[in-house]
């Protein structure tokens, strides 16, 4: 079976720490598969709140994640903070692809945890239909 293998591209368009809760913790131990899909949501949120949106609305369209993977590297604990930097890509006329890095630091070096990618598919919640990137989210997205 062909492993996932995800390349992060050009550009960080931002970054954000997310400190490691218990109720991200499995039976492993460590952060468990989901919580990491917790996290990847949580810095996307994060992300467009800086620019006052949200998932439901920006300038009047919402986001619908088309598809997700990840490509996990290391086990996280509870107490780390990881620092999530986010990439755009693959920009096209109604979606685009946001990549994550995530990683820790521990005993002063730095261990990279995951890269992940979403799909991202703008949507009008009112008609049901897809619908084109806003221009400003566009230019949010098209960091050289």
């Amino acid at each position: 079976m062909a492993r996932v293998k995800i390349d992060m591209p050009g550009k960080a368009i931002a970054s954000f720490k997310i400190p490691v809760r218990i109720a991200d913790i499995n039976y492993g131990n460590h952060v468990g598969n989901d919580a990491f899909v917790s996290i990847i949501h949580e810095s996307r949120v994060q992300w467009l709140k800086q620019y006052n949106y949200t998932e439901l609305d920006i300038e009047s369209v919402g986001l619908i994640m088309s598809d997700l993977a990840i490509e996990f590297k290391n086990e996280s604990f509870y107490g780390d903070i990881i620092n999530v930097e986010l990439y755009a890509a693959e920009i096209a006329r109604v979606s685009f692809e946001l990549y994550y890095k995530l990683c820790t630091t521990r005993n002063n070096k730095p261990i990279l945890l995951a890269h992940a990618k979403t799909g991202m598919v703008c949507y009008d919640y009112t008609s049901k239909k897809i619908t084109e990137i806003p221009a400003k989210l566009r230019n949010i997205l098209d960091v050289k």
